[in-house]
């Protein structure tokens, strides 16, 4: 990495309480990832929802397994988080944009995004990227397939 971009990551990563050089790695591992795949995100328009959602950019998204609610929720929470949709429906994954941190194109996905993901097959697959949380090890994402009903 370049100073500059070395210094727009490490602004990026205290800003949010986070470990530069440990989140670093985690996004270098997503990125060279042998299971990563392909995606795109989209920004729906919080104003005007018939709007056409704005292309993000790419990623790469590595899938981690179906989504297990701790151990410590209760019923109400449970039901609070998956509402009427099953929680089998829902899949955990790792995503990191492709841009440069210190260019205009990069960015985090966030909750409410769409990702539109291209499976080895060549099929593209659309998500509903349903909550993610960031830590040092990575932006940790909770998934909903589209033809799901949400």
């Amino acid at each position: 990495m370049s100073p500059r971009q070395q210094d727009s990551w490490a602004q990026i990563c205290l800003a949010a309480g986070l470990d530069p050089e440990k989140r670093l790695a985690a996004r270098q591992a997503v990125l060279a990832h042998a299971d990563a795949l392909e995606c795109t995100l989209y920004r729906p328009d919080e104003n005007d929802l018939d709007a056409e959602e704005e292309d993000l950019g790419d990623a790469r998204i590595v899938f981690t397994g179906p989504f297990q609610a701790p151990a410590q929720w209760s019923a109400q929470d449970r039901e609070d988080y998956f509402g009427e949709i099953d929680p089998g429906s829902f899949v955990t994954a790792l995503i990191e944009c492709q841009a440069d941190p210190a260019s205009r194109d990069f960015f985090l996905a966030d909750s409410g995004d769409f990702v539109a993901v291209v499976a080895a097959s060549g099929e593209v697959q659309m998500f509903y990227l349903y909550d993610c949380s960031e830590d040092d090890d990575g932006l940790h994402c909770v998934l909903v397939r589209e033809d799901e009903e949400l």
